[in-house]
Formats: C-alpha cells, structure tokens, sequence
C-alpha cells in the first residue's frame, strides 16, 4: 500500500516544486536568522504573491490545454488602465471594474481564435498581441497614467488588510478562491478533461468528439482575464495605473508554471503546481533580500530554478513510473 502512495506521489507534476519550495524556506529562515517566517515578512509575502499567482493559474491552465500566451504581462497593464479611462470619463466602478475584464476576455478571444483559424503557434499570436496590448495601454492612456478617484473605489474589497495580525490582504482569498474554482474545474468537471485530452492527444480528442476549438478559446479567455484581474488588483493597491506595469511578468508566470510541473507540450500539470511556482519564484525574490543577496541574482536564480524543476520532475516521474507494484 505504501509503495503504492509513493509510486502515486513521485508522479505529481507539483512534487519537485513542493520540495524546493520547502527547501528554500528553510535555507532561507537560516540565513535571514529567523526573520524570514516572522509575521512582518509573510505579510509582505502574502500581499504581493496574488498578483502574480493569479497570472501563473491562468498560463497554468493554457498550458495544459497545450497552448501558451506572451501577452499576459501587456493585458494585465491593459485591463486597469481601461477601467482608470473608463472612469475619468464618469463610468463609477463597478461598470469600469467589468469593462476592463471584458476588453481582455475580448483580446484572449481574438489570441485563441487567430491561433487556431489560421494554424499558427499561439507562441506567434501572443507575441504579437503583447506588443498590440502595451501598445494601446500606452495610447489609451494619453502618455499619462490617470488618476483614480480613491473615494469612489471600494480597495478594501479588493487589498484590505484582514485576518490575525493583518498578515493577509483581501486579493489572497480572491486568489485563493479563484484557485480553487480553477483547480476544480480542471479535476472535478467534463471540462477538466476536455482541457487535459486536447493538450495531451489533440487528435484523439478530436476523434472522441471534444469541442477542442471551443476549448483552446475558453482557456485563452480565462488566461486573459486573470491576467486583468491581477493587473486591478495591483492597481488598486498601488493606486496608479502605469502602462508600464507587468513588463516581465510573462515570463515568470510562464516560469511558475513550468516550474510547478506544466509541461510545454500540453496534458500535463496542476493548479496546485502553478500556485506552488508562483510561490517559490515569490520566496526566492524576498528571501534573497532579507539575507542581503544582490537582486541581480534573482534572474539567474529564477532561470536556474526552472530548468532544475523541469530536470526533477522527469526523474521523479520516471521513478514513478519504474518503480513495481504488487497487484
């Protein structure tokens, strides 16, 4: 039986970023002398990572459906800086809040569409949609970041302090409930396994059936929302709508979801894997600054990580996958 649960285990896309991440908390509680764990820091720790955790759900989640998106840094400075425009000319909230999470529904669309009408890699569409999306951000915004009416924004909704201690922002249960939903989605539901077949066999998906187009686009448009909403959030937080924000960020979600076990080649991966990335990219960056570690080390480390979670998973899963079991 426990040879069984291990053979099961070393076959988890997330294993080898649980155990880095695990790894890393200790290293880095040891040479920060205690203060990495201290409330202080996982209150910093916790009110940033939803911002790009929600990011790392969404590539996640494209990922395995075998599809990727470069845009997500540009939408994620699009959707806030849409919203900010929006109510500069008088729009409240609310209506503003849903426009900008439909104007990047609308771009995941067009990135899904485009891919598959004309059988290009989502690689070639995404690029050119980062470039179209920051650009109009820039344009949008008249050169000038907007300035939002704090007083009609309800930000305790979405970055007020909450819980014991204050250690958690109302973004992380945002996230975590939009993680969950994702996660269920995914495991629990006909469209989870939609998501995994076209990702994994898209022929034979398409020989079972599955609406494999409608599914590719659903993804794209999930992916591109969340990366809106993350791009609010930090707004709200923050206060101004720079089109300048998220400038990266693709990257490292893209990195948080390999990272966490999604592979490139689509069917493979979890939620869980992608929170856990985007967790462990998040320790690497605020451990390296509390034990006095020069910041231009966070690309090598991030680059290196990466390519060491990769290298692990395929060891643990063919571990996994050799390791005999009594029937």
């Amino acid at each position: 039986m426990m040879r069984r649960a291990l053979k099961a285990a070393l076959q988890k896309p997330e294993l080898a970023a649980g155990l880095l991440l695990l790894m890393m908390i200790v290293i880095f509680q040891i040479r920060s002398d205690g203060a990495f764990l201290s409330q202080a820091n996982l209150r910093g720790v916790a009110g940033f990572l939803p911002e790009m955790a929600l990011v790392a759900v969404g590539v996640t989640l494209l990922m395995i459906c075998g599809e990727f998106d470069l845009s997500v840094g540009s939408v994620f400075a699009f959707a806030p800086m849409t919203m900010a425009v929006l109510m500069t000319f008088g729009w409240s909230f609310w209506p503003a809040f849903a426009a900008g999470l439909v104007a990047c529904a609308f771009l995941g669309l067009l990135n899904g569409w485009i891919t598959i009408r004309f059988a290009i890699p989502s690689f070639i569409t995404t690029l050119g949609m980062l470039f179209m999306a920051r650009s109009l951000t820039v344009v949008i915004s008249g050169g000038f970041p907007p300035r939002l009416k704090v007083d009609a924004i309800p930000s305790e909704l979405f970055v007020g302090f909450f819980g014991p201690g204050q250690i958690f922002r109302a973004s992380f249960l945002w996230f975590l409930a939009i993680a969950v939903l994702i996660g269920l989605l995914l495991g629990r539901t006909n469209f989870g396994n939609w998501v995994r077949a076209t990702g994994g066999f898209l022929p034979a998906a398409q020989a079972l059936g599955i609406p494999t187009a409608r599914v590719k686009i659903a993804c794209f448009m999930i992916c591109s929302v969340l990366a809106g909403f993350a791009g609010i959030i930090q707004v709200l937080r923050l206060g101004s709508p720079l089109p300048s924000l998220g400038e990266g960020l693709e990257l490292q979600a893209v990195a948080a979801a390999v990272i966490g076990g999604a592979s490139l080649q689509g069917g493979i991966g979890s939620i869980l894997g992608g929170v856990i990335g985007a967790l462990l990219i998040r320790t690497i960056d605020n451990g390296m600054v509390l034990s006095q570690v020069d910041s231009n080390w966070f690309k090598f480390a991030v680059g290196a990580l990466t390519i060491f979670a990769v290298v692990g998973n395929a060891w643990l899963r063919k571990r996994g996958r050799a390791m005999k079991v009594e029937a």
